[in-house]
């Protein structure tokens, strides 16, 4: 039974950094395609980032330079440095990941993603 479980959310001011975790368990691949998308009050879901299995990275423009998505296959967690924080960045944060392969970078799109965590808030205050 495939699961992704969030931590690391919570209220910050404007100009300060939180790290999320993703706790991911139950895949049949040692590696897969994973990201971060969020979606705020009356918002469609939005991608943050990516990484494919191969460790190729995309971000979203809002967020190049401030964030950083990384993982840990030897704990099967990804992780999203998140520096420089602004108030819209105010969503709730969501952990995906794809059980199949895909060959170079993976775009931010929510459809290609099968498997989501419960999210985790992020609040920033100005």
């Amino acid at each position: 039974q495939v699961q992704l479980v969030e931590s690391g959310g919570g209220s910050v001011q404007a100009g300060g950094s939180l790290r999320l975790s993703c706790a991911a368990s139950g895949f049949t691949r040692s590696s897969n395609s994973m990201g971060w998308f969020r979606q705020a009050p009356g918002k469609e879901r939005e991608g943050v980032a990516t990484i494919s299995t191969n460790g190729l990275t995309i971000y979203a423009g809002s967020v190049k330079g401030r964030f950083t998505i990384s993982r840990d296959n030897t704990k099967n967690t990804l992780y999203l440095q998140m520096n420089t924080l602004k108030p819209e960045d105010t969503a709730m944060y969501y952990c995906a990941a794809r059980d199949a392969s895909w060959l170079g970078v993976i775009p931010l799109l929510p459809h290609l993603f099968g498997y989501w965590g419960q999210g985790t808030q992020v609040t920033v205050s100005s």
